[in-house]
């Protein structure tokens, strides 16, 4: 908000033309946007005509250049839950008698990914990723090179060839493309385990796993989860009960950049940073984003944000980089200046 209202009154203040600028406070973004639809459909005619929208919620590659986000991926949350027992019971007598919960559960994820290799292998959740996406993708690897993988907080090794823990690879293109355009499943929560100080020699009745299922971004949300839901559901090992409860999110791709916004974007990153813009997809999902190029499809999109290497997004030392952010609301109000 402070940054989409210090470009106007930056532009104000100068006196320089601008278009007629509508503010969207949207506080419902981490719990899906849920909300928003209704709103959206009962201020559009107040909006009028959008010929541009700006969303300030995205990332960037490193803290150098303007970054334009070409993509987001969508996402299904949700809860697995095995039960096996009503209640715990003695591992020495229920042992090799009783299946383990969370042995059914881990079947069960094989379904969704290689625990190998964490390759999301069904269809369902899949999709060609556009032409123009995988040059971009090349585009953005050259600029970025190893700090594609460099800049995450890997754990050290004690053994073996490598002192730290290894990335699923290090090709730049093939990580861009990996964390932008196809699926990751990732267990984010469990319940059901009890701490290890605590933990006795009881056999569990029950195992529950928080997913988080990345999806590519052209793969439908809301179809994916009811997907998901089915895989993880039908046949369980051992007759076992079963249950998996979610919501889903569809990702988004932007439309096609119009000449007149990909000239006025590079004119603002050589200005504030002496450099012209690049072009990366996120990992990460924006619910309202899909929502907003449905409810205004003529409109160009402008998704950049601060979110770079180190900001460490809903980690407990999220920071923002001061320099960067001033930059990047400077040439916001390049943009907007350019509307008319």
């Amino acid at each position: 908000m402070f940054a989409a209202l210090s470009a106007i009154m930056a532009l104000d203040a100068q006196g320089v033309a601008r278009p007629r600028c509508i503010g969207l406070i949207e506080t419902c973004e981490e719990s899906g946007s849920f909300d928003l639809p209704a709103y959206l459909d009962a201020l559009s005619p107040r909006m009028g005509d959008v010929q541009l929208v700006v969303a300030l919620d995205s990332g960037c590659g490193n803290y150098d250049q303007m970054w334009v986000t070409t993509s987001l991926r969508g996402l299904v949350n949700g809860t697995l839950t095995v039960r096996v027992l009503t209640e715990g019971v003695h591992s020495g007598d229920a042992g090799g008698v009783v299946p383990s919960s969370f042995r059914v559960a881990r079947q069960l994820l094989d379904r969704i990914d290689d625990s190998r290799t964490g390759v999301v292998r069904p269809a369902a959740f899949n999709c060609e990723v556009p032409a123009e996406r995988v040059a971009q993708a090349g585009q953005a690897a050259a600029i970025l090179g190893e700090s594609m993988w460099q800049r995450f907080p890997w754990a050290g090794c004690c053994e073996g060839p490598h002192t730290y823990v290894q990335p699923t690879t290090k090709d730049p293109v093939e990580l861009i493309l990996n964390r932008t355009w196809r699926a990751a499943l990732a267990v984010t929560g469990a319940d059901g385990l009890p701490a290890i100080e605590t933990a006795g020699n009881v056999q569990r009745p029950y195992t529950s796993l928080k997913l988080s299922l990345r999806i590519p971004p052209l793969v439908d949300g809301p179809q994916a989860g009811a997907t998901l839901k089915a895989m993880l559901e039908a046949d369980p090992p051992h007759s076992a009960n079963v249950a998996f409860e979610y919501d889903g999110a569809t990702g988004w791709n932007a439309p096609p950049t119009a000449p007149w916004l990909t000239a006025v974007l590079d004119q603002a990153s050589q200005t504030y940073y002496d450099r012209p813009a690049a072009y990366l997809g996120e990992g990460g999902t924006i619910p309202f984003m899909g929502m907003l190029g449905v409810k205004f499809p003529q409109a160009q999109m402008l998704v950049t944000g601060v979110l770079g290497p180190k900001s460490n997004a809903h980690g407990p030392n999220e920071f923002l980089h001061v320099p960067y952010a001033k930059r990047l609301t400077a040439a916001v109000a390049v943009v907007l200046a350019a509307v008319r």
